[in-house]
């Protein structure tokens, strides 16, 4: 099963933000004990050693091969290429950017970049991304996903932005192949303070939630 079919088939991604180094082995344990094996290590814009910062930790949960890694908030070509030396499979962007998606492609990882609106989606989809991040997925609606759907039935969707155990099904039956959760999912506060036993049972709770 290649990667692309790999994410619709486990259907939710956990989407680790800021995460410390030092904890993200711990963290990705603790999520694939809880049914989650597709993670996300985001870039930080922010901070001048983000981007090496977050390629260390990619480089960590690629080893041993029961994490699938990728990499979010990719910006720039340059970024896709450090995450795939690190051993990122695909590349998740807030924005469409024709450049970041073509390179993803050269690179043989798979394209995920953000949209709103429905002109963003389908540029995304031109320019060659497998799957098209609707972002913030919470403020769009489920609706918004079906509507969009009626003239858009080819390509395919990711919710992402207010993910949760309550809403991330109805977000599958709406027409997304997966789902991306963050905060709902992979709580800062219990990752600092080394609650791994709640980490898995918060991921147990949302895959729960998809397979009922």
């Amino acid at each position: 099963m290649d990667i692309l079919q790999i994410l619709k088939a486990r259907r939710v991604i956990a989407i680790l933000r800021g995460v410390p180094e030092e904890r993200i082995e711990d963290t990705a344990r603790a999520l694939y004990d809880g049914g989650v094996t597709c993670i996300e290590v985001t870039f930080d814009q922010s901070s001048a050693d983000g981007e090496t910062t977050a390629a260390r930790s990619i480089e960590r949960l690629s080893r041993g091969g029961l994490i699938l890694p990728g990499a979010g908030t990719v910006m720039t070509a340059r970024q896709v290429e450090t995450a795939y030396r690190a051993g990122a499979r695909y590349i998740i962007s807030p924005n469409v950017d024709a450049e970041v998606i073509a390179r993803t492609r050269e690179l043989g990882l798979v394209s995920i970049p953000g949209a709103f609106t429905p002109t963003e989606a389908a540029y995304a989809y031109q320019c060659g991304a497998q799957i098209v991040k609707l972002f913030p997925a919470s403020v769009l609606g489920t609706a918004y996903i079906k509507a969009l759907r009626g003239p858009y039935p080819h390509i395919p969707l990711a919710a992402v932005g207010g993910i949760s155990s309550a809403n991330a099904r109805a977000f599958l039956d709406a027409g997304c192949v997966c789902v991306g959760a963050g905060g709902a999912l992979a709580d800062m506060r219990v990752i600092r303070a080394g609650e791994w036993a709640a980490l898995t049972d918060a991921a147990r709770t949302l895959v729960e939630s998809i397979n009922a």
